[in-house]
């Protein structure tokens, strides 16, 4: 099956294929995807996760009986497409929109405000979290906005917390932190936040080292690193970029604490790399764990298009819950005037420590506020090895982060 422009088709009934009253045997919903692009590595995961979630849902009766028109366009990460794909959906009748990447969806937050059509994206950018402009420091108010999961900043607090009691435990006085991500939206997402809290906690904050998002040679960027004395390495990028990092710095004798995003963070990234030590974030339990919505998880895998294999990892698993907090509110919107973007927008904030129903201990308690549009603020910290031929992943602490005013969009 062709990755490039796939149209799933996932309707299960005829009718006004993109009418958006409640009364409509089905609406539609926009999907973008990058199965092809500098984030197929993930994006391969993630996609699937949530086409298969609509599946499962039409399946099952879909919203109260109006089941999910989904389009799944592979964009290969390219913003222009990102838009151009928004504005042919807007013009169908589109009520909602899966998204990805961090420079689509932040590039589209004035579009969708304006259109009122609510995104669901795999961006943790905590610059979609202040829907009202709340904090001066925001720059652009993202009414329409949601994700499921800690911001990416929240999440890089969680890790530099972290490796603040690790210095301390291991009698570091002034241990050193160091971000690094290519020169792009989704790895600078967090870098000041991040910086600014490490400082906080007493850490001192390295000059950050640029490292491409395409994999390739990374020694030069790995003697930086080296010469700059950080026992504490944030990666800001994902897949081949990352086991490219983890490889060359492994030829120059780098010695530090590696900690991922919650995408640079998984077995087949630990694996690839053959990886000492990654630390990194997560949201949900790892496919297969004993909780019990992983039965839902594995129903939806099973329904499925295939294309994640009998191991997904739990990328797969945050497009499932994002899918469904889409769902949910969508059932209250139905109930509640119909199923339009404003309606649906409405529906997030009528639940607090939410957790669709069926995914009991796969999707967090998350609530989700008309002036708070940060979901969720415990992070899992994991630490993923590899160990004789073998990937270990284990999580090593939760952390439990405040809700500053002063971190509202940042």
């Amino acid at each position: 099956m062709t990755m490039k422009l796939k149209s799933l088709s996932l309707a299960l009934m005829a009718g006004s294929m993109f009418a958006a009253s409640a009364q409509a045997d089905s609406v539609f919903v926009g999907h973008l995807v990058d199965y092809t692009g500098p984030t197929a590595f993930v994006g391969t995961t993630y996609g699937p996760g949530v086409a298969d979630a609509v599946k499962y849902i039409n399946a099952n009766g879909g919203i109260d009986g109006t089941t999910i028109e989904i389009e799944s366009i592979d964009y290969a990460y390219k913003v222009p497409d990102a838009i151009a794909n928004y504005k042919r959906w807007q013009g169908k009748g589109m009520v909602a929109m899966q998204g990805w990447g961090t420079g689509d969806t932040e590039a589209l937050i004035s579009f969708v405000a304006k259109d009122e059509i609510p995104v669901y994206s795999a961006s943790y950018s905590a610059h979609l979290t202040d829907p009202t402009g709340a904090n001066p420091a925001t720059k652009k108010p993202a009414p329409y906005n949601f994700f499921y999961g800690p911001s990416y900043s929240d999440a890089c607090r969680a890790l530099v917390q972290w490796a603040a009691g690790d210095a301390k435990k291991k009698g570091i006085e002034k241990p050193i932190f160091l971000h690094t991500g290519d020169n792009h939206p989704y790895p600078n997402a967090p870098k000041e936040a991040c910086a600014a809290y490490a400082e906080e906690l007493g850490m001192t904050v390295a000059t950050p080292v640029v490292v491409p998002l395409k994999p390739g040679d990374f020694k030069a960027q790995c003697l930086t690193i080296k010469e700059s004395g950080a026992q504490y390495v944030y990666m800001g990028n994902l897949g081949g970029s990352v086991v490219s990092l983890l490889k060359s710095c492994g030829t120059v004798g780098v010695d530090v604490n590696y900690m991922g995003n919650v995408w640079a963070g998984d077995y087949k990234t630990v694996e690839s790399s053959e990886a000492k030590e990654i630390i990194f974030p997560s949201s949900t339990p790892f496919y297969g764990q004993d909780v019990p919505g992983m039965e839902t998880v594995k129903a939806i895998l099973a329904g499925g298009g295939g294309e994640v294999g009998d191991r997904p990892t739990h990328h797969y698993i945050r497009g499932i819950c994002s899918a469904f907090y889409m769902k949910e509110a969508m059932e209250w919107a139905k109930a509640n005037g119909g199923i339009t973007g404003p309606n649906i927008k409405k529906g997030m904030y009528v639940k607090k420590d939410w957790v669709p129903a069926g995914l009991e201990g796969v999707c967090l308690p998350s609530t989700w506020t008309e002036k708070d549009h940060r979901g969720l603020m415990t992070v899992a910290i994991n630490r993923g090895s590899f160990e004789n031929g073998e990937v270990k992943i284990e999580r090593i602490e939760e952390v439990h982060l405040p809700r500053r005013d002063d971190w509202l969009g940042q």
